[in-house]
């Protein structure tokens, strides 16, 4: 349990690795839960599978979406974190910024969390602590609603950047503008609409809304 008091959202008091009245055996899935193919594909493997224990932050984890992304200690590319492995190993969802030890196996289109050992949530962000906007990111726009492209955009550190096409200046985008819009992430190569002013960082994102139509799985 972090400093904050929220409540862990650890399942049952058993061990890691162990099984209990509420915790689910390697094999089980809880109910309701998807059934995930690639959890599938990886059920039947057991102890021959190449598995790799990687320590780690939770960079973001979506419920709804049923998955999200560690960023390794070791700078591997992000690994990535399905809903149905939690669930699995005890624990019904992910707080970003919480640190946890697993085991990882290389799929096609990188590594992929298997087994949950270890998760500490001392340093996880609860969703409540994310809401309040912070008015030091405030900016006033001197531009209409025009079409940008995310170049690159990164959660843990609460900002990136925008263009609006090859001459133009770059626009900085905060972390804490995304939630005053109802946004939580931005994903290189989606289009969105933003109205920017000048502002501490150059140019700067005052409004944000997202354009259907914008790219799919990514981790960034």
């Amino acid at each position: 349990m972090g400093s904050d008091g929220f409540e862990s959202k650890k399942l049952g008091g058993s061990a890691p690795g162990g099984a209990g009245p509420n915790r689910l055996g390697p094999g089980e899935f809880s109910v309701g839960a998807e059934r995930d193919p690639a959890i599938d594909a990886l059920s039947g493997l057991g102890e021959a599978a190449n598995l790799v224990e990687i320590a780690g932050v939770i960079k973001w984890f979506d419920a709804s979406k049923g998955y999200g992304f560690i960023v390794p200690d070791s700078g591997w590319p992000d690994v990535l974190l399905h809903v149905t492995v939690l669930r699995r190993d005890g624990y019904q969802t992910a707080y970003e910024g919480a640190r946890l030890v697993c085991e990882c196996v290389q799929r096609a289109k990188g590594y992929q969390a298997f087994r949950i050992l270890s998760m500490d949530e001392s340093t996880a962000i609860h969703p409540a602590q994310m809401l309040p906007p912070r008015t030091h990111v405030s900016v006033t726009p001197t531009s209409g609603l025009e079409r940008a492209q995310v170049k690159w955009f990164n959660r843990l550190r609460g900002f990136g950047f925008l263009t609006c096409g090859e001459g133009t200046p770059d626009i900085f985008v905060h972390m804490e503008t995304l939630r005053r819009f109802g946004m939580t992430e931005l994903r290189p190569g989606q289009y969105v609409l933003v109205r920017f002013g000048p502002g501490s960082k150059g140019m700067m994102a005052a409004e944000i809304q997202p354009e259907t139509g914008s790219p799919g799985l990514s981790s960034h």
